[in-house]
Order: C-alpha cells, then structure tokens, then sequence
C-alpha cells in the first residue's frame, strides 16, 4: 500500500480559494476543509450538517434535516464540482461520506480520497492498489469521544482496514498488520472462502464495528455470520450464528449439522439500529442454494428474517421470518426503517420492512410482532425430487404490496419491437407455471413474480419521520426460473476448447445461454468477452462471482482455464454431437436425501429481457411508492425516470429500466431520486410525488444521494458512471463484467461524484 498527499502548495490553494468564499449564504464565513479535517474541537452535533454513516445515520433513514434546498428554488440547482473516479470494477454505486466539510470517496481505480465537499479539491488519497473486492458503496466512519481519533473502515479483499481520516495513513495497530481477516472463525478453511465481505459497509457503535457479509449464492458458500469487532484493536467482540449450531435456537429448523454446509443466510445489504434501545435489526437473505433446498429441509432460522440482536453483546432479542425455506432468492436487503406511528389511538414504535417479495412488512419495535396481521396462507407444492417446500408462506394483509406479484401473458410489453418476439414470450408466460407469488421452482419453468431481481433491493427505502411516511423505491421483473441437474464433471479429449465448452454449457448457459449472447442490458454477451475484458477479469467473476452471477465455487483452475480458452476461440471447439449429448446427460433422478454430495439441481436467474434490451413485462419498469405508516395505506405511487432510447420517441412514463441505489428525503420537501437508464437526477414532492425538476448527469446515477452542508451552503451529490442503458434500444453493448463501464476513446471522463448546489449569493 501507498499514500499520496498533495504538495504544501495544494494545501495553501485550498486554504485560500475557502478563505475567499467569505460571504456565503447568510454571510457565513466557509470553513477550510483542511482546518476542519486537522480540528480538535466538537464535531458538528446536527447530523443534517453532515453524512456520518452510510444512509446518513446508523437509523440507516437516508433522510436529511436540511432545507436550505427545497420546493421553491429546486429548479435552480446547478453542478458545482466533479470528482473523477474511473477503473473501479462492475461494482459501483458510492454513498459518500461528509465530516466537518470534508467528503470521503472511493476514487479512481478504488483509492480512497479526502476531499474538500465545496469544491472536490483533493486533501489526501490513499492507494489501495485497485484490490479484487471493496466495500464499494460507502465507508464507515469512527471518532473517540475527545475527537483525538478519528478513523475510516472499509472492506477490502475480505479484510477489514482502517485509516486515519485526518492524514490517509494505514492504522497499522487495527487487527493484524492493519488488517482483520472477515474468512477466519466462520468454521470453514478459511483458504476455501473466495469472498466473504459485503459491498455496503457496516456500522459504529460507540466502540463497536458491527459488520454482515456477502457470502455468495452456490452450494457450499460460507454462513453468514453477524460479527462485531472493537474498532481500535479489530478484536472480535461478539458473532451470532445465523445458521444455528447444536445447542441455538433455531437449531431444529435445520437437518443435523446444518451449519457445517449450508451457507448464505447474511446481511449483505443494509441494516439499521435504534440507538437509544441498543438494539440493532439485521434483515437476513436466503440461505444457499437459493432455488433448492433438498438438503436444507425445514423453514432454515434465521434465513429471511428481520433480526434484533442487542448491538453492544449480540444477544438475540426477537425475530420475524418473512419466507420459510426460500427457493425464490427473496433475500431481505433494504435497511429496515425506524419510525413511530400512531395506531389504536397510540404512539407505537416501529420497523419497516420492504421485501424483494413486494410486500411491507410493519413490526413492533421491541418485540416484532405485526401492527396489522399478518397471515401464514398455504402456497403451491414443489415437485422437484428430494424438495420439500413449506407449505405456507406469511401474507401481510392490511398494507397492500408496492410491486406487481403476477406476470399474465396480457402484460407482456408493448414496446417491444419485433411482434414475434412479443408472441414468443407470450408463450412463454402462458406455459410457465404461476400459481400465486410462492409458486416453488419446477423441472419446467416457472414464472416468478417478483423476480430475484425484483422489489425492493439495497438503497430502496426512505423514511421521513415527522409525516411517518415511508417511500420504497422498487422494480418489477418478473424471472423465468428452469431447474435442472448439473452433469457430473467427466474427462472430455481434444484441445482445451472442447472441455471448455462443456463446461460452459453444464455453468453459463442457463443465463447467457447457448449462444452466448446474454440477455442485455442485465446479462451481457459473453462473445469476444476475453478480448475485451481480459483473461484475468473473467476468471476474478468465475471465482468470486459479480452482481448479480455467483461464484462458480465447484470449477477449480484447471476448469477456468479451458472455460477462458473456450471464451477465445469457441470456434476451435469441435465435438460430435453425439458425444455432447453423452457429456451433457444429467445424473439419474432420486427421491433419497441430498447431502453435500448428493444430486443437486440449478437455475439460472431467469431475467426476462427482449433483444432489443428491454425488459419482458408491461411498463411501469420502476416506481416510487409512498405510505402513510399510520394508517398502512399507500398515499401514492408514481413511475421513476424513463428510458431515453424510448423518451426521444414519445414514450414516458415507463419508469427507469432497473435502477440501482434508492432515495434521499429532505425537510425542504424534496425526494431525491437517481435513475440509471436517463441519466438524471429526479426531485419529487415528498407530499405528492410531483416531479419538480430533474438534472441530467453525463454518466448514470447510481447510489444514494448525499446532503450535506458546508458554511451555510447546501450541495446534493451523487456518484455515476457511464450507462450502456441510454445507448439506443437495439445498439446496447453492457460493460463487461468486473471491467467497469468503458469511457469514449478519447473522451472525457464521466464516472465519478456529481455535486450540485443553488447559485451562490454574493454582498
């Protein structure tokens, strides 16, 4: 590792260009950021002034107290700086830090930067060497209580590392060397584990760092343990089990010695906690493998569930599991919300839920038992051999759902250009067994509504506690799910090619399919991909998997080298048809119980796009929905953003294709919403959901905005990169994976933090 600083000269820059602002809004003086950064006096005590945490605050309500922008004067919001970034993976999508004037961000190629907030001017960066994993949507922040310590935490290669905010040097006392390994103490070879740490970073508490993980989604990924570290030493300080051991609760819901292989059931998104109770709520995904669960049988605590741990000992308190033995990937990711409602005539304090499911999910804060009931309603019953679905599935059934939970053949897309293409998914609808939301995966096909990329996802909710309004930011994509079972590895003769075609046709066809060709703009073409990816990227998404593809954890090297020569040169695969289907002839089918190394079956994600790189379903694609939380009743929904290849034909409304990240509310009125596939920044009546203005960002917006203020100025940022979305529908070529969206040759460059702000008034 290496540090960067800027020279004296930069510095004295710095200081002068602030100095100079004197006479800002209000006439407040600005404050040097370098001053402010080096300052041993009181932070700022109004969190509005500053972004402390990830979503803003540890209650994770991705809400800001400021109003100095707001209805009357949005539209006046000008770009004010830009800080370029660039080279940082397929994962992207940063909530940037704000303290005392200064941001914190993820820089080009992931070096981590200080920098002035009023005008991007760089105080310090730090090299990461562009490492293979990053906590790539934010940083936490830890100060002691005299304010003489003051760190960074973030994640990186499957280590947690720490810096000193005020100089960007390494805390080489944190851990071991400066670094806590996240594989260790998970009960598995740590060698094993290919990732572990999660992209959204975790929190402070008091003294504590309370982190989840991002444990990956095949057969045999690890368990997703909650653990807490001190913040000054890395010691681990607490870890609860997610997948029970002998002796836990929850034990029972499992086979015997579950834990040893079952894996998944983490916290990768975000998780929110109640300061003033010590109580922390962890919403938990599903538990591995995602689409079938023969050697998992039971309802697998506490996979799916929203969980309150005390957050200073990791004491369980309450749980509520929102489905039972998941085979549809509805993992919990969206920061459980804390709000106080008014209900039978009381304040009740609680936690809102919003799921991949569709559904919101309204609990008692100290207890989690439902404000309005929520029912357990059979659901259809699997027929894939050796599963054993559960049989019912809790329904809430007061507040209605914020996405569409059925996909009819009625609502296949309009705008889809090639009639036969429409008639053909049509079809496909039509033929697809759906028997309600929990319809289980088949040997068939299935229609699942929403589909695993559908609902709520990370970023997605808002809250706005002096209206007790709760805002979900949600998509509808429906998925095609196809169970089958996975030849067995056999030796295949010829050049590398051949044993790399079967390969990728037993791993990547589910998804990319036979050709190769994906399923843009979601699943991109893997033809040529080595050529312009590179060998060396391809085989980092094999081994540790790349949202939304998992790691392929059962190819060892050898596998990934022929699977890569094949990527080169399929043409140079021959195999007689008759061999291929010899290699490609699944095991016989069995009823007995699957063990770790028993039959097992796969799906692959199943997103339903048309050629031309929209999606299969009838538009609105997206949407912002809008609850009042004392009654439960949706007070409006409204689609979010558009998609520009159709927008400059006259087709609005559609809602953004897919978009990633979610809202900021603000006391000035304002909802805050990035949407990818127009590039644009939308800004919405909180009351009504009246657009009131919109700018457009040169990348796509993505993450979750931050407010901020700094010497009486109000800026909004927002991170973007380069969007393959607004290419025109039927062009579209996606980044390719892990690489990051590519710049023009020879343009400027347009990934990076976009920070706007009202025109300065001046004396």
């Amino acid at each position: 590792m290496s540090m960067q600083f800027l020279p004296k000269e930069k510095y004295v820059a710095v200081f002068g260009v602030l100095v100079a602002g004197a006479g800002f809004l209000y006439g407040r003086l600005s404050t040097s950021a370098v001053e402010a950064a080096t300052a041993s006096g009181p932070a700022q005590s109004a969190a509005s002034s500053s972004w402390l945490a990830y979503g803003g605050s540890n209650a994770d309500a991705q809400y800001s107290s400021l109003k100095q922008i707001n209805r009357s004067n949005v539209g006046q919001l000008q770009q004010v700086w830009f800080y370029p970034s660039g080279n940082n993976g397929f994962r992207y999508g940063s909530n940037p830090l704000v303290v005392d004037g200064v941001m914190f961000v993820y820089g080009k190629d992931n070096d981590i930067a200080a920098l002035d907030a009023t005008n991007g001017s760089e105080i310090w960066c730090y090299h990461t060497n562009n490492p293979r994993l990053i906590s790539h949507r934010g940083m936490a922040y830890w100060e002691s209580k005299d304010r003489s310590d003051r760190r960074l935490i973030f994640h990186m290669n499957n280590e947690i590392h720490e810096l000193d905010t005020r100089t960007g040097k390494e805390i080489a006392m944190f851990g071991k060397n400066g670094a806590v390994d996240l594989r260790e103490g998970l009960g598995r070879d740590p060698k094993s584990i290919r990732q572990i740490e999660s992209g959204t970073p975790g929190r402070v508490f008091e003294n504590l760092y309370i982190t989840g993980s991002a444990t990956g989604e095949e057969y045999e990924s690890p368990p997703g343990d909650l653990r807490a570290f001190d913040v000054v030493t890395g010691k681990l300080l607490w870890q609860f089990h997610t997948v029970p051991h002998p002796g836990e609760m929850g034990y029972d819901t499992w086979p015997k010695d579950a834990y040893k292989y079952v894996g998944g059931v983490n916290n990768w998104g975000e998780f929110s906690i109640d300061e003033k109770r010590g109580i922390a709520y962890f919403p938990l995904g599903s538990p591995t493998y995602d689409f079938y669960g023969a050697d998992r049988k039971g309802a697998n605590l506490f996979s799916d569930c929203i969980l309150a741990l005390d957050v200073r000992t990791g004491k369980y308190l309450w749980h509520f599991q929102t489905t039972h033995h998941d085979l549809w990937d509805y993992d919990l990711m969206t920061g459980p919300k804390l709000l106080t409602i008014q209900h039978d005539g009381k304040s009740v304090d609680v936690v809102v839920q919003a799921g991949k499911n569709g559904f919101v999910y309204v609990l008692d804060r100290t207890n989690g038992r439902p404000i309005w009931p929520i029912e357990e309603r059979p659901v259809p019953k699997s027929d894939v051999p050796g599963e054993e679905s559960w049989p019912t599935q809790p329904i809430p059934t007061h507040v209605p759902p914020f996405a569409r939970q059925a996909f009819t053949p009625e609502m296949v897309n309009p705008y889809i250009a090639d009639s036969k293409e429409r008639e053909a998914i049509r079809k496909q609808v039509a033929e697809a067994r759906q028997e309600g939301i929990y319809t289980p995966p088949t040997l068939g096909t299935t229609m699942e509504t929403p589909g695993n990329n559908g609902g709520a996802n990370w970023g997605s909710g808002a809250v706005d506690a002096s209206t007790a309004t709760f805002y979900v930011m949600s998509k509808d994509a429906p998925s095609l799910l196809h169970l089958e079972a996975k030849p067995p590895k056999r030796v295949v003769t010829g050049p590398p090619e051949n044993a790399g075609m079967v390969t990728y046709l037993q791993n990547c066809r589910a998804c990319h399919g036979e050709d190769r060709k994906g399923q843009p703009p979601a699943i991109p073409s893997l033809d040529g991909v080595i050529q312009r990816a590179g060998a060396d990227r391809v085989r980092t998404a094999v081994k540790t998997g790349l949202p939304p593809m998992p790691a392929l954890t059962d190819l060892d090297d050898n596998d990934i080298d022929r699977l890569i020569a094949y990527l080169k040169s399929p043409e140079k695969a021959k195999i007689a048809p008759d061999v291929l289907a010899r290699l490609m002839a699944p095991p016989p089918a069995t009823t007995g119980k699957l063990g770790p190394g028993g039959m097992r079956y796969w799906t692959g994600y199943g997103y339903m796009n048309s050629s031309d790189g929209l999606p299969a379903i009838s538009p609105p694609w997206s949407s912002l929905t809008a609850y009042d939380m004392n009654k439960g009743e949706i007070k409006w929904k409204i689609p979010i953003g558009d998609v520009t290849a159709l927008a400059e034909k006259g087709i609005t409304g559609t809602g953004s294709f897919w978009p990633r990240g979610g809202a900021t509310v603000t006391a000035g009125g304002l909802i805050i919403v990035p949407t990818k596939s127009d590039g644009k920044l939308h800004f919405y009546d909180k009351d009504t959901g009246k657009q009131l203005g919109e700018l457009s960002v040169p990348a796509g917006p993505e993450g979750i905005p931050t407010v901020y203020e700094v010497a009486g100025r109000e800026y909004i940022a927002i991170s973007a990169r380069p969007n393959p979305e607004r290419i025109p529908v039927g062009d579209q070529q996606p980044s390719e994976p892990n690489q990051g969206s590519a710049e023009p040759a020879g343009g400027k460059t347009t990934q990076g933090y976009y920070v706007f702000a009202l025109p300065v008034t001046r004396r």
